[in-house]
């Protein structure tokens, strides 16, 4: 049984290890760099946030953060070398999302929240799963593999890392929200031997979303490590999966193209597989097979691929906070404030980290909100394109109810107010962009129950691209156990042989 993985982020992972436990080799292909075997430059693989260089961006000339302007000076966005960083930006029109380049995928630069969304709510989104199962099962072998922890309150509580958590959350508590630690992949007992600076530092030294040396368990230290271990799993880095042919026999031929760190083209390739994952992501998977239903590459692929896409409901709010927040802050977020009761002004807002370098006594939230509003991926005929129908108006309940969150943490905080300085057109609100992008090829809709797409027997869809839209909290988590719980399936089922 030959088996092709495209991507390795959560979901690829998951599915490589678990297939490689039953003894199946695989073939994983992944876009980005393999940063365990990359060397280190200037003392670090990765870099900092405000020290970025071409490994921290996706071929680009100039870093592209979600806040690129200090009061109103373009100063934070820096130039940079060209060549195959961690952080990727794809532009579609009004949204911009954010994705992870490299072996582990988005888990090289996330924050490292590993949030179960409440039972309600995933019921709400996701009906047709057993919710029962997967909170009694998969939600904690996903948790236990991952390595979730709970942050210490000695370190949240005290360390002046923290302050800008702390400040943020007694703002919180007078406004009458409700505040509450983060579990988080990060090792704590690192950070706190960091603190001490008996080890080298990692998230006390301002990395954060162009990737993590140290403390943070990325995919790579946890089902990564597991799965090469079998000495089953063959990676392909730095190879770009182009189009996908299903052939007579029902196996998939992909037309590859692997480069150098610097781009340049190494080889193009075609590789043939008789069971093909989709794990590259809600955006990856969705422009990888909306383009082979246009272009008839895939016969039979339902009229559902490509749609029901959604931002999490993504707003990042600044707060002028009235008081310091910290020099030094921990690029880990540990806490969040939230209302969430599944209504349409439901916010949870993660305490996001602004490590600068300087005093700003500014709080930065990474708002997610109950948006029902969904956009599609479309085809453009004329240049082949993929692009996404998603307007700043569908944004606008996001909006709202964040608007109506702040205004209430700033009517109950003299002296404070929504910073409008940091983002694109001078926003309060920034709606343009997301962290966490899902659906596409919704389970139960484009795909069934166990995520076989629709018509098109031996194809599988093992990522965000699954859940419609938004899930209430940041998604690695759920994207994981819900990989497990298919997978399982999937095996059971015996659809690899």
């Amino acid at each position: 049984m030959n088996i092709g993985i495209i991507g390795s982020g959560y979901g690829g992972a998951v599915a490589a290890l678990r297939l490689a436990e039953q003894g199946y080799d695989v073939d994983v292909i992944e876009m980005g760099v393999d940063w365990e075997t990359m060397p280190k430059k200037n003392g670090l693989v990765f870099t900092k946030m405000t020290a970025p260089n071409e490994r921290s961006m996706w071929f680009k000339t100039k870093t592209q953060m979600p806040f690129g302007r200090l009061f109103d000076i373009p100063l934070i966005d820096k130039n940079i070398g060209w060549g195959a960083g961690v952080l990727d930006v794809e532009n579609f029109g009004f949204m911009n999302v954010y994705l992870g380049h490299g072996v582990g995928g988005g888990s090289l630069v996330n924050g490292g929240m590993a949030v179960v969304p409440r039972q309600s709510y995933f019921r709400k989104i996701l009906p047709q799963i057993d919710a029962g199962e997967m909170f009694a099962k998969y939600f904690p072998r996903a948790n236990d593999t991952l390595g979730v922890a709970e942050p210490p309150r000695d370190i949240i509580g005290a360390s002046k890392y923290y302050n800008f958590a702390r400040v943020a959350a007694n703002q919180a508590v007078k406004a009458g929200f409700q505040t509450a630690f983060v579990p988080n992949v990060y090792d704590w007992d690192y950070m706190r031997q960091e603190s001490f600076n008996n080890v080298e530092r990692s998230a006390l030294n301002g990395q954060v979303i162009f990737g993590n040396d140290h403390g943070k368990k990325t995919l790579p230290k946890t089902y990564w490590a597991k799965a090469k271990a079998t000495g089953k799993v063959h990676l392909k880095p730095l190879t770009e999966v182009l189009s996908i042919t299903q052939n007579p026999d029902n196996t998939f031929t992909l037309k590859t193209k692997t480069i150098d760190f610097d781009g340049r083209v190494l080889k193009n390739e075609e590789l043939t597989y008789d069971r093909l994952i989709m794990a590259a992501g809600s955006i990856g998977t969705s422009k990888l097979l909306v383009r082979a239903k246009n272009t008839g590459t895939i016969k039979n692929l339902p009229n559902e691929t490509g749609k029901r896409w959604g931002p999490n409901g993504n707003v990042m709010v600044a707060r002028n906070m009235g008081t310091a927040t910290g020099v030094y802050q921990a690029g880990i977020p540990a806490m969040g404030v939230t209302n969430w009761d599944d209504s349409p002004n439901s916010v949870f807002a993660e305490i996001a980290p602004f490590p600068a370098g300087i005093e700003l006594k500014t709080g930065l939230y990474l708002a997610i909100t109950e948006n029902p509003t969904l956009g599609e991926f479309t085809w453009n005929g004329a240049d082949q394109s993929v692009g996404l129908n998603w307007t700043q108006q569908m944004s606008a309940p996001s909006v709202a109810a964040a608007k109506a969150f702040m205004e209430k943490m700033n009517a109950a905080n003299r002296g404070t107010s929504n910073r409008s300085d940091l983002f694109e057109d001078n926003k309060a609100f920034s709606d343009y962009f997301s962290y966490h992008p899902l659906g596409g090829m919704i389970i139960g809709e484009a795909t069934d129950l166990n995520g076989e797409v629709k018509g098109v027997p031996n194809l599988f869809v093992m990522d965000g691209s699954l859940i419609p839209g938004r899930i209430g909290v940041n998604p690695f988590v759920t994207i994981t156990a819900l990989a497990e719980r298919n997978i399982d399936k999937l095996i059971s089922a015996r659809k690899f042989g």
